[in-house]
């Protein structure tokens, strides 16, 4: 093999821990791939990680130990966090977005990978010290915040359903109160091999107005005997106050709408907000 440059390695390790977020490599696996001594790779490391932190794209940590290595967290600024969130408020402030029952309008947004991955990066950076082993959400709109949440903590995503399927085998079903005012009881089900005891869960969704439904998927981790580290949602409605799942994370707030031009009166949460 000819001898690596090393831009050629600078750009090759930024892919590589980009690609990977919060996943540990060896600095033996670089010395390995690239043919490089591990003094040289530490150098690499180092102009990486201020290069990222130069143009706020995220963190590239060195992890002490046995196991350590070198990871990267995409974790943004509390200016661009800020930036991301308005952006979306005023987005999801277009008209046409009001539906019955004081519901807005999200789908098109979540389903957008850019905007899915930045609140993917947001919710995930407030989790790493939790440790969680996957993330769960509620079938279906969730799941593609979801799925970028656990893409930046790097562990699988689990996805309850409002009916077993027979190809996910044997399944736990709970029955649990929805609905912000018209409230009804519905079933959950999630297969038995999805969750084991003692793990812990990361529950993420789209929307909050209750807190029945997030509820639920908490009462679904207790019959699972997993602990449940942290509840967070895309935005929730700012009335009831009192929801059923205590001390959800909520990136935006739902104020209502303007019923003259039917248009959301949304924020980002204070917390988010400098």
């Amino acid at each position: 093999m000819d001898k690596i440059k090393r831009n050629e390695r600078l750009g090759a390790m930024a892919r590589i821990l980009t690609e990977t977020p919060n996943r540990i490599h060896t600095l033996g696996e670089f010395c390995e791939l690239f043919g490089t001594a591990k003094s040289t790779i530490s150098e690499d490391i180092d102009l990486i990680s201020n290069s990222f932190a130069q143009f706020d794209l995220g963190r590239v940590e060195t992890v002490a130990g046995a196991a350590g290595g070198v990871r990267y967290r995409a974790i943004p600024s509390p200016k661009r966090v800020e930036r991301v969130l308005n952006g979306l408020a005023q987005r999801l402030k277009e008209p046409g977005r009001m539906l019955p029952g004081g519901f807005l309008y999200t789908s098109d947004v979540t389903a957008e990978s850019a905007t899915a991955q930045a609140l993917g990066e947001i919710l995930a950076m407030q989790y790493y010290d939790k440790a969680p082993n996957f993330v769960l959400t509620m079938e279906t709109k969730g799941i593609p915040i979801a799925l970028m949440t656990a893409r930046m903590l790097d562990v699988p995503l689990v996805i309850a359903r409002r009916d077993s399927r027979a190809y996910e085998g044997s399944a736990v079903k709970i029955n649990y109160i929805a609905g912000g005012g018209n409230e009804r009881i519905e079933t959950m089900a999630l297969a038995r091999r999805a969750v084991s005891p003692g793990q812990r869960a990361l529950i993420v969704d789209d929307f909050m107005k209750g807190g029945g439904t997030l509820q639920g998927m908490v009462d679904m981790m207790r019959e699972f005997q997993a602990e449940v580290v942290g509840v967070c949602v895309m935005i929730s409605t700012s009335t009831p106050k009192e929801k059923r799942v205590k001390g959800a994370n909520s990136l935006l707030i739902l104020d209502g709408f303007d019923q003259e031009t039917g248009c959301a009166i949304v924020r980002p949460s204070e917390k988010y907000m400098n």
